[in-house]
């Protein structure tokens, strides 16, 4: 937060005192507290401004509210980027990258006016600031809140009593309302939408057991406002059936998104099926990010944003997103993708969390490096299992560099949080 108020120059905050006591915050200076705020405001006051909104022409109020005028290209927000491999940086959004993104995502879900949006997510998050704030504003649909998506008890009691039809959140968040939401309380559901981490079988599996109801995996980044594809339900007709959802992709692109796949070395064109690196444009990609034209102009490419995630498209158009650009370690000269080799983990630790990461190693430049939960499997016994998969040889980390932790440091998004998982894998290698 003190790196965003910096970059933006934020010279006024407004927030609440009772937030404050609860998140643990030291009040600092240019804070205007709610509760002041509103003792400003008369019952006479509030009367008539209610009314005015009631009775007044639209273009009346925009009047008297635009005192500057601003186009639908023009700034509406800042949104920082998680910060989960580097300092968060600041992504500029105009209006229409917005209102395009919500009118892709309300086409391919048909939200109407009866439909309830829940949200959990925070609205620091993209997906939590234009899908859970603005699209029900945009669509009509109905919007009800809880502040903490850790809190499955609260939110299955949520969704029971406001009969919430659509479900934003992700895959780690989701394993917890499994757990502990009952199939009466998500009766009301209609769609569950997971993004910001890969969706593993396992989770889907047990929820769609529990509830009846597959969670509908999404793919998106903050700089593309943020939905860039999304799986949906299937469309049956009597004599048509189109597939709208594929387990282990992403889905297809929303309305108005392009994607291609090209070689990250030469920047060739790849063909369907072929891994690459994921290029994406349309109307909701950001203006840029804020002060930073250097590293604006090392994602905006001919129109182009480069992801910087690695995938391939299928025959029939569906996105796979394979690895990030960011996640290889170069060992021994060859490139080693952590996400394959946390999926290969994956599959022996069944729902305890794990993690991927490298440290400077003087042989062979990098060594691969697993954190991860499960206390009741010895890091001799996983090494072992690792051992008799397909994976490569070299992709195999070293006994010794297996190790079990408490828990996993994931930042407010629900994503791990890969600095301090670095952080962690240096101290336990050193030690």
């Amino acid at each position: 937060m003190a790196s965003a108020v910096e970059q933006c120059g934020i010279r006024t905050i407004l927030t609440s005192k009772l937030f404050l006591a609860k998140a643990k915050l030291e009040p600092v200076e240019g804070m205007i507290y709610l509760e002041d705020v509103l003792r400003q405001f008369s019952s006479t006051q509030k009367f008539f401004t209610a009314a005015a909104a009631f009775l007044l022409p639209t273009r009346w109020i925009e009047s008297f509210a635009n005192r500057e005028k601003r186009g639908a290209g023009s700034l509406a927000t800042v949104i920082f980027s998680s910060g989960s491999t580097g300092m968060p940086k600041g992504v500029m959004l105009s209006h229409h990258n917005l209102i395009s993104n919500i009118e892709a995502v309300a086409q391919v879900f048909w939200i109407n006016k009866t439909d309830r949006v829940v949200g959990v997510l925070p609205f620091f998050h993209s997906f939590g600031f234009t899908h859970t704030l603005w699209f029900p504003l945009v669509t009509g649909a109905g919007a009800v809140y809880h502040p903490n998506p850790m809190d499955a008890k609260s939110i299955g009691e949520l969704v029971r009593k406001y009969r919430g039809t659509l479900l934003l959140t992700t895959p780690t968040f989701c394993a917890g309302y499994t757990r502990k939401c009952s199939p009466e309380e998500f009766a009301s559901l209609r769609y569950l939408l997971v993004g910001a981490e890969k969706l593993r079988e396992s989770v889907a599996h047990a929820f769609r057991e529990k509830f009846g109801l597959s969670p509908l995996e999404g793919y998106g980044a903050t700089e593309m406002s943020p939905v860039i594809a999304v799986n949906v339900p299937d469309h049956e007709e009597p004599a048509n059936r189109q597939t709208g959802g594929k387990p282990g992709t992403v889905g297809h692109p929303v309305p108005g998104v392009t994607v291609d796949v090209v070689d990250p070395d030469t920047g060739e064109r790849l063909p369907a099926g072929k891994e690459g690196l994921l290029l994406v444009k349309g109307p909701n990609r950001m203006l840029g990010y804020l002060g930073q034209p250097e590293k604006t102009a090392e994602v905006m490419q001919n129109g182009w944003y480069v992801t910087g995630d690695i995938g391939c498209l299928d025959d029939e158009g569906f996105i796979r997103i394979t690895d990030r650009l960011s996640r290889f370690s170069k060992i021994a000269g060859e490139m080693v993708p952590h996400i394959k080799i946390e999926e290969a983990a994956q599959a022996i630790l069944g729902d305890f969390a794990c993690a991927v990461t490298a440290v400077p190693d003087d042989q062979k430049g990098e060594r691969l490096v697993v954190l991860y939960t499960r206390q009741d499997l010895i890091p001799a016994e996983l090494w072992r299992r690792l051992s008799e998969t397909d994976l490569p040889k070299l992709w195999i980390p070293k006994r010794d560099d297996l190790h079990i932790v408490e828990s996993l440091p994931t930042l407010g998004t629900g994503k791990i949080d890969l600095r301090e998982i670095k952080a962690m894998a240096v101290q336990v290698a050193e030690a």
